[in-house]
């Protein structure tokens, strides 16, 4: 289910919880804690609800649920037991345009209450949609472990800087730096002491300091093969630092997703007879932001290093003295073969692994074929799936036995993984068999024969079906074998630890 994430002003505004036990405590004391008027319809309130009524924290309606409760309400909220009850609730809600929750039942809600970390006035919610509100608060539980309680005064601090910060700070990147520096452990650690009055004069010391030229800076990123679970904790420190992102055609969406929201997103990919950008174009954009003191991301699919001219673009900077570093990712080779279940070397099978690239004909006139053909060893092939009958002929010619298994793996590591396997002389025809298409990594040797014992990840390879692993159990629902909620909670913990 696709929701919008909406924080709500409720100071001050009516809102109805139907229920008198300890679910309608819960979602009542949050409301009242948000500002909100908080009425509580049932025949009967808990001792704390009715201390709250007497206290005049919230109003008691007396009964069982009637339609004019809705009256003026700006949401609803069901905490019963009774699901014919939350059924009226819903209708009368819907037709009133009042958005409307009930107490486990996804499927009825026009809206959920996420599981908050509180750090006010930061707030982090986070929602599974009422699908599985367990894993949220057990993320959250994770989370309140990394977020320091400095986070709140440090926002707080920074909101009444905000307008001086700005007239200081005109540029965008700049602005951006100064708040880093704010949020770094030189006003934190005051904070976090107790001596707001210290934080603050550092804040307003280094505001009123001369503006230094900031110089720019590019990093090389290697995105991996596309999963963003493969991304480094440094490249993704990156990402969230860039000021602008000059990425490939195959760097996945969801690794994309994590880089900063207002850094500027270029593409320059590259595709075999579609060059987008070239790469001396490539050269002038790092140049062009970086000499205005940005901090730039080129961001690679695979290994900047590994067939990327990660070594040209070093060279481009150096020549024009820009600050650069290099951070690596998993090469589409070593990621493509383990999510295929593929070894790269095995001590019974291979003792040494090539790789190469072949993208086009002049390429293969490069290549030391005989060397290429020898036996027990792997190769690992970028290349154009154009070019797979030209490899085939060209490896079997110098000896390369036909019977050679292969394993051509499409969009690896990410959910639409296809692994097709078979033998070298196979290979061209299977490949327009299931019309393989780029991104596809070539992997050839006898090691490519255990994808169809050792596959794990997707679908199981094609023409080795029947091979494939014996299915895992599903452990998405424990619920109805597991009735016991402190249980339940205890295998659901297991399964979110891995």
């Amino acid at each position: 289910m696709k929701l919008y994430p909406l924080f709500a002003d409720l100071r001050d505004r009516p809102v109805l919880v139907v229920g008198g036990g300890a679910v309608a405590e819960r979602k009542a004391a949050a409301l009242v804690d948000a500002g909100a008027r908080v009425t509580v319809g049932a025949p009967a309130l808990s001792p704390l609800l009715a201390q709250w009524a007497e206290g005049g924290r919230i109003r008691h309606r007396e009964g069982r649920f009637e339609p004019q409760w809705l009256d003026d309400a700006w949401l609803v909220i069901g905490a019963t037991d009774d699901a014919a009850v939350h059924q009226q609730i819903v209708e009368l809600a819907q037709a009133r345009r009042v958005f409307v929750n009930v107490v486990d039942d996804a499927a009825r809600c026009s809206f959920h209450v996420p599981a908050v970390i509180d750090r006010a006035p930061i707030t982090i919610a986070i929602s599974s949609g009422g699908d599985a509100p367990m894993f949220a608060r057990l993320i959250r539980e994770r989370l309140e472990t990394l977020l320091d309680h400095s986070l709140g005064p440090l926002a707080t601090l920074a909101a009444r800087l905000r307008k001086r910060i700005r007239l200081r700070h005109p540029d965008m990147a700049a602005r951006r730096r100064f708040y880093e520096w704010l949020f770094s452990d030189t006003v934190a650690g005051l904070l976090r002491s107790g001596r707001a009055a210290e934080a603050q004069a550092a804040a307003e010391h280094a505001l009123a300091s001369p503006v230094a030229q900031s110089a720019g800076s590019v990093v090389l990123v290697g995105a991996g093969p596309g999963d963003p679970g493969l991304l480094t904790l440094r490249g993704l420190r990156a990402l969230n630092e860039a000021d602008v992102i000059l990425h490939d055609r195959l760097v996945s969406a969801e690794v994309l997703a994590l880089a900063r929201r207002d850094a500027e997103r270029i593409e320059v990919g590259k595709e075999s007879g579609h060059h987008h950008t070239t790469q001396e174009g490539i050269h002038a954009l790092m140049l062009e932001h970086a000499q205005a003191g940005r901090r730039v991301v080129r961001l690679k699919g695979g290994d900047p290093f590994v067939f990327g001219r990660g070594g040209e673009e070093l060279e481009a900077l150096r020549a024009h003295g820009i600050r650069y570093e290099v951070v690596p990712g998993i090469t589409a080779a070593v990621a493509c073969a383990a999510y295929a279940g593929i070894p790269l070397t095995h001590r019974d099978h291979a003792q040494s692994v090539r790789l190469l690239t072949a993208h086009c004909k002049a390429s293969h006139d490069t290549l030391d074929w005989p060397a290429l053909a020898r036996e027990r060893q792997t190769l690992a092939v970028y290349m154009g799936v154009a070019q797979l009958e030209a490899f085939q002929q060209r490896l079997i010619a110098h000896g390369r036995a036909a019977s050679t298994p292969f394993a051509l793996v499409e969009n690896g590591s990410r959910r639409e993984q296809r692994v097709i396997t078979g033998t070298l002389g196979q290979l061209a025809q299977r490949a327009t068999e299931h019309a393989v298409q780029s991104p596809a990594l070539l992997i050839l040797g006898e090691v490519a024969a255990l994808a169809g014992s050792l596959a794990w990840f997707g679908a199981p390879p094609l023409d080795a079906a029947a091979a494939q692993a014996p299915a895992m159990p599903d452990m998405r629902r424990p619920a109805p074998n597991i009735p016991d909620l402190p249980a339940r909670e205890a295998l659901l913990g297991a399964i979110h630890r891995g």
